[in-house]
């Protein structure tokens, strides 16, 4: 994947009714659980949503993800809080964020379309798909994706901005 390839990763949120294929969730899940993780201690975990049934319960628990109910496919990127390293929220977030972005462009370099919909910190959303999904208590739903083939195709854009770059100190 090229620097051009990753500023033309996109939130997509309309999708085709293309079924996304195992193999293709298998290749993203890959390429996220290949992400650095504090002391290596991996403690995120992926709950795939193809049903109807669940994407409409995952979309009733977030309110900026109803593109759930017509996207093919879902995932719920959580963490276990007790397989993190020191047992600490903080470095969960972190380990499973960059999860998350590994997971994005590998749907993105597949030619999938994918948008995150946060989920933590939020204890409406947390407790919702804590709920819905019977998660066991140590483990904190982040994040959920929604996928598949685009039916919409923004273009790329950068948004850098020097000022926000220092050197040597702020």
């Amino acid at each position: 994947m090229t620097p051009a390839d990753l500023l033309a990763r996109r939130s997509i949120r309309k999708y085709t009714d293309a079924p996304v294929s195992d193999e293709a969730l298998k290749l993203a899940l890959e390429a996220a659980m290949a992400a650095p993780s504090a002391r290596h201690c991996d403690p995120w975990h992926f709950i795939i949503v193809r049903e109807q049934t669940d994407r409409d319960a995952l979309a009733d628990a977030l309110p900026y993800g109803q593109m759930l109910r017509h996207a093919p496919a879902g995932i719920i990127v959580c963490g276990d809080l007790a397989a993190a390293h020191r047992n600490q929220l903080s470095y969960l977030l972190q380990d499973v964020s960059a999860a998350i972005q590994n997971l994005l462009l590998a749907l993105h370099a597949q030619g999938l379309g994918a948008v995150w919909l946060g989920i933590h910190p939020n204890d409406d959303r947390i407790q919702a798909v804590k709920t819905a999904f019977k998660l066991p208590e140590q483990i904190v739903p982040v994040s959920a994706i929604a996928l598949g083939h685009p039916a919409e195709h923004p273009e790329a854009r950068t948004r850098f901005d020097a000022t926000k770059v220092h050197y040597g100190a702020w």
